[in-house]
């Protein structure tokens, strides 16, 4: 299988690539930059909205803004002018807390994890609460917490919602009540072997499959929906952090990757960390919604 180099970004935190299809657009973030790229397959051009503290996640908005998950909140970013405007305070310490990993439901509900993430000094580690947010009812906390969030996806039918506990390394399963965004059923879907790192960002296939990108493993996993192991792709650096199906037909895997926390050593073995990758998996990816609502 061919992966093809799309953009050599060396981004510290490369993640959330998202496929919107009205645009024709892949967007996706650098956690640590910290910046929102967008990228347009069909001409190979790019444009980067710089962010005044880490950004955990985003969504677009209806007339042609984003929002976007800050260190400092929740923010509505112009993205003409690029002035940013708070729409909800961090409900956390941004001291120690960051949002990581956001994704909208297939009703347009931004689901936002947080990330035990210190600015100074080595705290004890600390669990941050899951949340939820609409435009109408701004941010919900829910029943779930974590030192570090990831792998959040869906199904087709929006009926199971999908979340790792990266440093447990554990992916989650719930049944989920896409009218009232309500979790329920709780239960171990697949868990990570300590020397194939943790799991980070995921997608879904039309035919229920889980893919997982392996931070620190170097690998993308694909599961059958019953969370046994479908196979592995090998990546060409070891920390691949999420993946997301795009292109008119949702056939191409975009996977972003991270350069940050790596040695100059392996910096100059894995020259390509942090760069945006792209490979024909096989598979079709279900349509993802991308607006906040």
């Amino acid at each position: 299988m061919t992966i093809g180099i799309v953009l050599e970004t060396r981004a510290k935190i490369g993640e959330s690539p998202t496929w919107v299809a009205q645009e024709e657009a892949l967007y996706w973030i650098d956690v640590k930059a910290p910046a929102l790229h967008r990228y347009l397959p069909a001409s190979g051009a790019t444009r980067t909205w710089t962010l005044t503290s880490d950004i955990g996640g985003f969504a677009l908005m209806e007339g042609g803004d984003a929002l976007v998950a800050l260190r400092e909140g929740i923010y509505r970013l112009d993205l003409d002018t690029e002035a940013l405007h708070q729409i909800a305070p961090p409900p956390f310490d941004p001291k120690l807390f960051r949002f990581n990993e956001g994704a909208c439901d297939p009703n347009g509900r931004f689901w936002i994890g947080v990330m035990f993430d210190p600015l100074e000094g080595s705290p004890p580690q600390q669990p941050g609460r899951l949340h939820s947010f609409t435009l109408r009812g701004g941010l919900r906390g829910e029943p779930d917490a974590a030192e570090l969030h990831n792998g959040m996806a869906w199904n087709a039918e929006g009926t199971t919602f999908y979340l790792s506990h990266s440093n447990s390394r554990e992916i989650i399963v719930f049944d989920y009540d896409v009218d009232g965004g309500l979790l329920s059923n709780r239960r171990v879907f697949a868990t990570i072997p300590q020397e194939l790192g943790i799991p980070d960002g995921a997608a879904i296939d039309s035919e229920g499959g889980y893919w997982c990108a392996l931070h620190g493993g170097g690998k993308l996993r694909r599961f059958n929906p019953d969370g046994s192991v479908d196979h592995d792709i090998d990546m060409p650096v070891a920390q691949p952090t999420m993946c997301a199906f795009a292109g008119v037909d949702l056939a191409t895997l975009y996977i972003t990757s991270a350069s940050d926390k790596m040695s100059e050593k392996e910096k100059a073995e894995q020259p390509l960390a942090g760069a945006l990758f792209s490979l024909s998996s096989g598979k079709r990816g279900v349509s993802r919604q991308a607006f906040v609502l």
